[in-house]
């Protein structure tokens, strides 16, 4: 088996679909937590001078959804062939779309403007993600309420972190959105995933 060292901020940011992977999986990996004082000394050695990193064996792996991808497919997360690893790809593609849309409200520095950025991602943007999410959730063939097939996989736990975004905006944000919901309830149903939940320090991105 594979050593697994995974480089990151101590944010959930875009190093946290790795981290629910390693979790869903029973996986061990190692962890550099990297804080803003630390990361320009760190920064060098990076390969894209960007992070997250995971290290596989001393190789170093760039680029967050490529290496939740890779990880996806060595630990079953991926679904069974290439159209179950298409429709994947597609969940975890609008998280990160969705990711995009939060951070620029994060970092939004003018109280006005970010209040206007706050109101458009409540009113807008989330019944949009959650609209494309849920007609992805009954379109793509999945049973027993995951995306695809009929357990857990990278798309599940994609969605889960689009939403443990969103519900800091808006704590009712799937009231109509039951299936999602529902969907939300089987990924922390998963023993190893309600496992690392549970101690999963707060992270508001």
């Amino acid at each position: 088996m594979p050593s697994y060292k995974l480089i990151y901020f101590t944010v959930r940011g875009r190093g946290e679909l790795i981290r629910l992977a390693f979790a869903a999986s029973g996986q061990s990996y190692d962890e550099e937590k990297v804080t803003f004082e630390t990361w320009p000394a760190l920064k060098p050695k990076m390969p894209t001078k960007q992070l997250p990193v995971l290290e596989v064996d001393g190789k170093q792996l760039t680029q967050s959804l490529a290496i939740a991808r890779y990880l996806g497919r060595e630990f079953g997360l991926a679904g069974e062939g290439n159209m179950d690893q298409f429709l994947v790809d597609q969940v975890i593609d609008t998280g990160a779309d969705a990711l995009t849309a939060y951070v620029k409200w994060y970092f939004e520095k003018e109280e006005t403007k970010k209040a206007e950025l706050k109101k458009e991602l409540v009113d807008t943007t989330i019944p949009k993600f959650a609209e494309i999410l849920t007609n992805y959730l009954e379109n793509s063939g999945g049973k027993n309420g995951f995306f695809v097939g009929s357990k857990l996989s990278l798309a599940d736990l994609a969605c889960h972190e689009t939403f443990t975004d969103f519900l800091q905006l808006n704590p009712d944000c799937l009231k109509d959105y039951p299936k999602l919901a529902a969907n939300r309830q089987k990924v922390e149903e998963n023993a190893n995933v309600k496992q690392y939940l549970s101690s999963r320090p707060e992270s508001v991105i």
